[in-house]
């Protein structure tokens, strides 16, 4: 709020021009601007967000029927580069095939429903998919589900 000063003039009382200076506080901070930069950023953030968001590359293989899922499953994926790399996907998070048994045991504590749907690429060996199956069935998963795109006619 603003605060009427008097000024001390000198000699006859009698003042030139205005008779009050009006000051404002120092203490109240502008947040107009604050607040247009935060709108700013916010908007950038939800434009690249989507953006942001990638996964391993894999080229399903086909189906003729392939059924669509309905649950919230977890979804482990085998990219192509599995055989020299050894590292497998579940849902985002990328993870060593080493330790893939001990973070299924973890994500399968807290849900009724084991089972997991695995994404191989179609040049993925047999035996690494295999070897993956049983690193899963090792950590607690009672069902996998593999799955597949439908068949191009």
């Amino acid at each position: 709020m603003p605060k009427v000063q008097h000024t001390s003039g000198g000699g006859s009382g009698r003042r030139r021009g205005r008779g009050a200076r009006v000051g404002t506080s120092l203490a109240e901070i502008n947040v107009v601007p604050l607040v247009d930069v935060m709108l700013v950023l916010l908007i950038i953030f939800m434009v690249t967000a989507p953006m942001m968001t990638q996964g391993l590359p894999v080229n399903l293989p086909q189906a003729r029927r392939a059924q669509p899922v309905a649950a919230q499953p977890i979804y482990v994926t085998i990219p192509a580069a599995f055989p020299k790399d050894r590292v497998v996907q579940i849902n985002d998070d990328e993870v060593r095939v080493d330790i893939l048994q001990e973070r299924m045991k973890q994500a399968m504590l807290a849900r009724d429903d084991k089972s997991v749907f695995v994404r191989a690429d179609g040049t993925v060996p047999y035996q690494d998919l295999v070897f993956v199956m049983d690193k899963l069935k090792e950590g607690g998963v009672e069902k996998v589900g593999l799955a597949t795109r439908p068949a191009q006619r």
